[in-house]
């Protein structure tokens, strides 16, 4: 499958380098200098490419960039993308690092502001799991407590393309509903960062609250900022869980 990521961040990269082991041909850009750009692309077995270029014959195209940058993006680049071609959404909003968005601050869902930014459908997903997760904890199909990703979205072909990439990267995919739905694995909820398997996975979609969401993020983000080191990896899924006192996983 022909790929094209937006964002070459711990995400981006974690995904180019997933799906490039997986067999895809990935394109990648970001802001980085070009010379920066090639080399980080040859890391991730991955094409160094133009902005223009990353979204042109792709079959999927990842964004993997803060929200605040979606709309500084060239305005015309998804203007000969075929319809067909799956734009998927990974991005995740902090007011710390985002700055405030006022849609969104008023209830609009992340997603659902990213689509109308670009004026295209996107679907959501591998925004539910850390960098690392996504680097490193991945499992073949069938394992034994393999790790979940929440995917939504309002088109069933556009959700069976990214299933089947979640899938190969690792993770089990679960179907979480529509765009307007994908709120239950944004930051603040149960499903989020909390590296659940499918049954928890589920379970903690139905429980999500969307009111509180917002306030539980950036409790999180003030208990990080609270430390005088950069938490580990096993700290942060461990801060997520004890948000909820009916995560499975709880310590």
């Amino acid at each position: 499958m022909k790929i094209g990521i937006i964002g070459t961040g711990a995400i981006g990269s974690s995904i180019a380098k997933k799906l490039s082991v997986a067999g895809h041909q990935i394109k990648v850009n970001s802001t980085d200098r070009p010379h920066d750009l090639a080399l980080k692309a040859k890391e991730l077995g991955a094409s160094a490419v133009t902005i223009e270029e990353v979204v042109k014959d792709v079959e999927v195209i990842f964004l993997a960039v803060p929200t605040i940058a979606i709309p500084s993006l060239p305005k015309e680049l998804f203007k000969n993308v075929p319809g067909d071609a799956v734009i998927v959404d990974t991005s995740n909003y902090y007011p710390f690092r985002d700055g405030e968005i006022d849609e969104i601050k008023k209830g609009k869902v992340e997603s659902v502001w990213v689509s109308e930014q670009l004026g295209r459908p996107v679907t959501k997903a591998f925004n539910n799991l850390l960098a690392h997760t996504l680097e490193h904890l991945g499992k073949a199909e069938g394992e034994e407590d393999r790790i979940a990703m929440a995917i939504s979205g309002d088109y069933e072909s556009a959700k069976k393309t990214v299933s089947r990439l979640v899938n190969e990267a690792g993770y089990d995919a679960i179907d979480a509903g529509s765009l307007s739905q994908s709120w239950r694995h944004q930051p603040g909820t149960p499903a989020y960062c909390t590296e659940l398997n499918a049954e928890e996975l589920e379970q903690a979609l139905v429980e999500g609250v969307k009111e509180k969401a917002a306030e539980l993020r950036d409790l999180a983000i003030t208990k990080f900022m609270e430390r005088t080191n950069p938490p580990a990896h096993e700290n942060v899924v461990a801060l997520n869980r004890s948000l909820f006192p009916t995560n499975p996983k709880k310590q």
